[in-house]
């Protein structure tokens, strides 16, 4: 079984197609949902369609995240935004890969619902990165046996980059592949700032958390850069 996990809080516009995404599949499944205090009807909507749904007291991925697995049954892990669409038997080409003992996980190349140049750009530039070093973002579903996940510990307690920092420790762990067709994801949080800056601000992000700083830390700057307000974040961590 491959247990699906997706972390939400306020998802309502995107949560159906995502979890339509899903169902296209002949895979033994579970899709666990992982609700951080929701008011436009998100709860609702993913009882309707989702093996179950969780309520967490914390808003942060990292932790709904890690709340999810300790109710899933799957030997294969699959983390999933809830505005990021799968390809078509995705389930299938996970499994499909994980039937080579060698390889530990991976995630999926990546799309944006957009016709921009730029995240065209960025999306090849993504697929170069997970190709050469094996280092994916959460956006980009990112999939594990379920006994690497519980060596690794789960995800760090982190505001931000626990997805890069747990594939980067996952590709430590064994071999670990990229799948194509690729995940389509939203382009939403490009809007506010723009995508210039926005691609910036995560180059810039992503050279200092490389570097050595604090995720923690980081996390703040970019809120500060975005001005987002809890309302408009999709998953704020805990002030």
């Amino acid at each position: 079984m491959i247990s699906v996990v997706i972390p939400t809080c306020n998802e309502i516009s995107y949560l159906s197609a995502t979890l339509d995404s899903i169902a296209d599949s002949k895979t033994n499944r579970e899709v666990i949902v992982v609700d951080a205090g929701s008011v436009d009807g998100t709860n609702d909507l993913a009882r309707g369609k989702a093996s179950l749904v969780l309520v967490s007291s914390w808003k942060q991925r990292a932790y709904q995240m890690n709340l999810g697995v300790q109710h899933a049954h799957g030997r294969i892990l699959l983390f999933l935004h809830a505005d990021t669409r799968l390809p078509t038997s995705a389930l299938d080409h996970i499994e499909s890969a994980l039937s080579k003992d060698e390889i530990v996980g991976g995630g999926f190349a990546r799309q944006y619902y957009s016709n921009s140049w730029l995240l065209r750009t960025t999306c090849l530039l993504a697929a170069w990165r997970t190709r050469w070093t094996g280092w994916f973002l959460g956006d980009q579903a990112i999939f594990v046996r379920r006994e690497t996940f519980e060596k690794l510990g789960g995800f760090r307690d982190l505001e931000l980059f626990e997805d890069f920092d747990f594939s980067i420790r996952m590709a430590q762990m064994g071999q670990v592949v990229t799948l194509s067709p690729p995940v389509i994801s939203s382009s939403r949080r490009f809007k506010r700032r723009g995508e210039v800056l926005t691609t910036l601000s995560d180059v810039w992000l992503t050279c200092r958390y490389l570097a050595g700083a604090d995720p923690n830390a980081l996390a703040n700057v970019r809120h500060a850069f975005t001005q987002e307000s809890p309302s408009d974040s999709p998953l704020r961590a805990r002030q």
